[in-house]
């Protein structure tokens, strides 16, 4: 369960969104991660960042029309050009008082310069 935290993005998913399960489809979920990492990443970074890879995905439970989805993220170790980011997604469901994890996962961003090149991250 989460704590009380800000999510780093906040959205609801659509019936355009549903697999063919009913339930929406990974791939969407996938990207709101991607999303929410690429914000923290390029905050981190003092700019532009791209996705090099997705690591540990592990999908709990599926995500239904009309919940609030929620992705955390956090920074788990910076290297010379390149972060993990650990993004955790809840959600918010009509009759259940507290949001519950349903994905989570491990994305690694590598810091850009204009070029599209890498570059290095500051290491606080």
């Amino acid at each position: 369960m989460a704590s009380k935290r800000d999510p780093v993005i906040r959205t609801a998913p659509r019936l355009a969104d549903l697999n063919l399960n009913g339930h929406i489809f990974g791939g969407w979920l996938l990207s709101q991660m991607d999303i929410a990492g690429g914000i923290t990443a390029s905050q981190r970074a003092g700019g532009a960042v791209a996705t090099v890879a997705v690591e540990a995905m592990k999908f709990h439970r599926p995500v239904h029309v009309g919940d609030l989805v929620s992705c955390y993220a956090e920074i788990k170790s910076v290297g010379c050009t390149s972060m993990h980011v650990n993004v955790e997604v809840c959600v918010s469901r009509r009759g259940i008082d507290e949001e519950f994890p349903v994905t989570e996962g491990t994305f690694i961003f590598v810091a850009v310069d204009q070029n599209g090149d890498p570059r290095p991250v500051d290491t606080d």
